[in-house]
This record gives structure tokens, sequence and C-alpha cells, in this order.
């Protein structure tokens, strides 16, 4: 890893995917969350807080650097935070729900989103609540990247489980090799 550079990873995605929880599950300090309550009724439906701004938290390699780790909001009126946060940023973590009413558009939309970030940088792909809704299947996301022509990862996780993020992140890591 080149040690001159910040080590910044950024968690988007939509709407209650667990960009926050992913976060918080790994973060070696306190997480800061800019979590209130929603104002739209499609974040109402889904969850009781949501993310306005930003997330923070930090992560320990074994060899001492730090890892910074910065979370989008889900809704698409703060957008522009993406770009925001990616700015310095060596990789991307998109998180899909997989209970969502449409997660390929879902997919679509924040691929799409970050298209110019991912020109020159890795993403991984999360794919949660999986346990809930085992439909779509990885092999579809899979489907469903080939034909966009994007060679992401894609892992089923709970944003719950500290390994499951760690696997996530090690996956990145590992794609960032062959950039």
């Amino acid at each position: 890893m080149n040690t001159s550079k910040k080590i910044k990873f950024v968690f988007t995605g939509c709407v209650g995917a667990g960009k926050t929880t992913a976060i918080k599950a790994i973060s070696e300090i306190n997480a800061i969350s800019t979590e209130v309550k929603p104002s739209e009724e499609s974040v109402i439906k889904r969850k009781s807080t949501t993310t306005v701004a930003m997330d923070y938290g930090q992560l320990t390699l074994d060899d001492g650097e730090k890892i910074h780790l910065y979370g989008t909001p889900g809704q698409r009126r703060f957008d522009f935070m993406c770009s925001v946060l990616t700015q310095g940023a060596l990789g991307l973590v998109i998180l899909i729900d997989n209970t969502h009413e449409k997660p390929f558009e879902e997919l679509d939309y924040f691929l799409n989103l970050n298209t110019a970030f991912l020109q020159d940088h890795a993403a991984v792909i999360g794919i949660t609540h999986f346990d809930q809704c085992p439909q779509p299947t990885i092999d579809t996301y899979y489907q469903v990247l080939e034909e966009r022509g994007d060679p992401w990862p894609v892992l089923h996780v709970d944003a719950r489980n500290p390994e499951d993020i760690m696997i996530l992140l090690s996956t990145l890591l590992v794609s960032l090799e062959y950039l």
C-alpha cells in the first residue's frame, strides 16, 4: 500500500442499505453520524432516522495506518455529498438493500452517480438484507454488472456484522491492486 496517500473509503448507496450501520460496526472510534428524523414519506416508511450530511469512522490496519471511513446520505436530494466525500478517496463501497422495490435501479443509479470517480478508482458492491430477501441473487447482480460493463465484485453482507464489512473492505483493497 502506498503510504503517501491517505486511505479513505466512501460508503454510498440507497436509503436503508446499512451505510451508517456498517461504519459503526467496524469503527474503532465512536462513529460520527448526522442522523435525524426523516421528512420524506418514502424514507419514513423504511426507517426512523436517516443520514443528512455524512458518517465518519476510523479503522487501524495491522501496520498502524489509519483507514478513514465516510458514509454518504442515501436520499437523492443530498447526492452532491457523494462528489464531496469521494474527493481524495481510494475506493467506493456501494451498498444496496435487496428488499428495495427496485434494487437494480438503485445499483444503476449509484454507479451512474459515481461514474467519474469509478473511471480511476475501484468499487465493491455489498448486497444487504439478503437474509430477508434472497432474490435477486448475487449471480443476477453479476449479470447486470456484466451488461453494464462494470467489473466490480459483489458480496452479500450483513451491515451489522464487522466480519462481513471487513471482507468488503479487504475485497476493495485487493481490487485496488489491479487498477
